[in-house]
Order: C-alpha cells, then structure tokens, then sequence
C-alpha cells in the first residue's frame, strides 16, 4: 500500500493480556481466512464494478469453493462525511449495502478498509472519531471482515515518541488503545465482523493483537510481486510460530501469485511458504486473467489444506544453510508437512533427516506439487530442487 513506512523506531513491548475479548470472538477463524483483496492489482482504481466481478469470478474459477470466502474492498472507497460524521462513499462505490448484498448473494462474505488515524493510506477518511459510529455503519452494511490500517496514525506516534526523548512506550500504548477502540467498537455491533490488524509488526503485535479482539495481524511491512521482497518476508517468520492457533493468526500479507513477475517456481515457492506457515491466503490477483500455472497454484487442494490444518500450527524452521531451508509443521492426524527451499540462483540437492522430524522409523511421502506418492523413505532423503523452487511434501507413518 502507498505511503507506507514502519516506524524505524525500538521497541519496548507493553504488556498486554488476552482478554473476555478474544474468547467472544475466538469462533471467528477458527483456520487462517482465505479470500481476495481488491489492492494488489486494482489499487486506487478499484470500482463496484470490479468487486462484483471478482465476486462472480471467485464463483466460476472454484475458488469459492477452494475456501477464498472473503472478498476485500481495500483503501480508497471513502466519499465524505456530512454534518452528523457519517461517512459515505465515494462517486465509484454508489451503494455499499447493495454491494455486501450482492456478495453474500454469491455465498461469499465481504470486507472493507479503514484506519485508526485521521486519514488512510490513500488519503481518504479515516476512523479516528468515528469508531462507533463507522463500525455500525460496516454492521448494517453487512461487512464481515475490517482491515485496519495504521497509516496516518504514525505521526502523532513520531512526535509523541521525540517529545519523550526518544522513548515509544507512550506512542505504542496510543496506537493499541486505538486498535483497542475499534475492536471495542466491532464487538457491540453483535456482527461478527473478522478483525485484522495492518499495522506493520511495530511493537509486536501477535503479543497484544488478541487482547485488543483480533484475530489476525500483520508481522511485515508490505508485501510486492518480486522474488527478494516475498522471500524476505516469508522467511522472517520463524520465531512467530508460538502466536498462531485458531482465532490468531499471524499475517505475513497478501498472496502476489498471478500478478505477473514471478516465476511458476517462485509462486509454488510463495504458496508453500504461505500455507506451511497457517497465513491468512488472500489473493490480490485479476481473477479474470488467471493462467492455467495460477489456478493449479492457488487452488491445489492439498497445500490449502496444508495452511487450513485443524489443528492451527504454524511451521517451524527445521534448518538454515545458506541458500536452503527446511521447514516443518505438524498436522492434525499425525502427518508432517515439510518444505524444502532452494533460494539460490541455480538448482541445488537439499537434504531431509526424517529423524530430526520423529520418523525415526522412516516414512511414507507424498509431493504435494507433483501430486505424486514417493514411496517409503528412511534416513536421509535428498532431492534436487530448481532455482528459487520447493518440495512440499506430506510425510506419514
């Protein structure tokens, strides 16, 4: 998203506990939200007319059926607000009850966007004041997931922390009181309206996110549709594993396959990535371009089941060598999901100890990609993977 920037400021975390909050909303993502968000590839220019066909397009490809329920109406929709602060919106958005109508017509589910500070990334009205009131407005909308984005918030954070010397305690505990407010706020509408927090991983966020009644938050700054941008965010996430489970999820951003400038490898890397580590899996692509090499990635049954496991773990980082990872996350029926990574400039072998795993015994695998069964390994099992590409695979007793 534009305008952007993370405070490049340290941290002292505010002690925040989980609260009544987060078990009232703890039945809302029970696994990882899967939709689609309008910012990747429409940005400012998005329209009703490109949400509703988004809409019709998540029918007709199977994603809705995949699991991509939610259809995200990111920044810039906002109009003005008249004299009583009610917000409406602008000239491309004529009716946004008719449009949430319109999606759940589909069996979808719709989200929109705002910010705790006065204005949006986009420079486009903002909550700051009108929480209450903006989240009634979304409840008789029919809204059922809010993205809210720290943006303009930021400054006020900045010239608080200069004006004591330095020191965020006080800037950090006004943008959790503000996330707070609007969590507060969604929670009285008694809508169950999904809650996720775009706020960059400043101050630690899957340490307070489900205290203020999320149910996920944003771990990175923002995602692009380059190799070094995706694999800098996705590997970064290894010690994030204890904040995930049912109800919380940590947000490594939205999906970039099908936008164009990656390769087949490099998007099944970004998906394996994604799935193994129980992200939130919201596409950002043109639906109504999706190549054949899009579809089999983003729909490939078993790498969303992967991501969708009952039982809510995130992968952990087996091992780090150079240009090759290896990465593990159980699943709820005893399997192991593996991936193996080559992040270097030319095809590689990785190497897999399935004792380091408890297959001490040896054990069955399967190539999710290849979608083929490998037979009974023990030991050391080695392959040879493409640049910038993965082995994901299943493992069994």
């Amino acid at each position: 998203m534009v305008l952007r920037k993370a405070l490049l400021i340290p941290f002292v975390l505010l002690c925040i506990g989980e609260s009544s909050t987060l078990r009232a909303q703890s039945t809302l993502a029970a696994t990882p939200p899967m939709g689609w968000n309008s910012w990747n590839h429409f940005a400012e220019h998005v329209t009703d007319a490109d949400v509703r066909t988004a809409a019709d397009l998540m029918v007709s490809t199977g994603m809705r059926d995949a699991g991509y329920v939610y259809v995200n109406v990111d920044d810039t929709w906002q109009g003005t607000r008249d004299a009583n602060g009610e917000l409406h919106p602008n000239s491309r958005f004529p009716d946004m009850k008719k449009l949430g109508d319109y999606i759940h017509s589909k069996g979808l589910k719709f989200g929109i966007y705002s910010s705790p500070g006065p204005k949006t990334c986009g420079g486009y009205e903002g909550s700051l004041g009108h929480e209450v009131q903006d989240a009634q407005m979304y409840a008789r909308w029919g809204v059922d997931f809010l993205k809210y984005d720290l943006c303009s918030m930021q400054d006020p954070m900045r010239e608080l922390t200069a004006k004591n010397n330095g020191n965020t305690d006080a800037a950090f505990k006004m943008m959790i009181d503000a996330f707070r407010k609007m969590g507060d706020a969604l929670k009285a509408t008694n809508r169950p309206i999904l809650y996720s927090l775009c706020q960059y991983g400043i101050a630690e966020p899957w340490k307070w996110g489900p205290g203020v009644g999320a149910q996920m938050w944003r771990t990175t700054d923002d995602i692009n549709d380059t190799w070094g941008r995706m694999t800098i965010i996705g590997l970064e996430q290894a010690d994030l594993a204890p904040f995930a489970g049912s109800g919380h999820w940590n947000d490594p951003d939205m999906l970039e396959v099908g936008n164009g400038h990656m390769t087949t490898d490099e998007y099944r890397t970004h998906m394996s990535l994604w799935a193994l580590l129980a992200a939130p899996l919201l596409a950002g692509n043109d639906l109504s371009k999706m190549s054949p090499d899009d579809k089999s990635i983003l729909l490939n049954k078993e790498a969303i089941a992967i991501d969708q496991d009952s039982l809510g773990k995130q992968a952990t980082r087996l091992y780090q060598r150079g240009d090759f990872s290896v990465w593990t996350k159980p699943l709820a029926d005893g399997r192991v999901a593996v991936g193996m990574f080559n992040t270097a400039l030319d095809s590689r072998d990785v190497a897999l100890d399935l004792n380091q795993i408890g297959f001490a015994q040896g054990a069955t695998l399967h190539d999710v990609w290849e979608n083929k069964d490998l037979g009974r390994r023990t030991g050391i099992y080695s392959r040879n993977i493409s640049k910038h590409g993965v082995a994901l695979l299943i493992l069994s007793r």
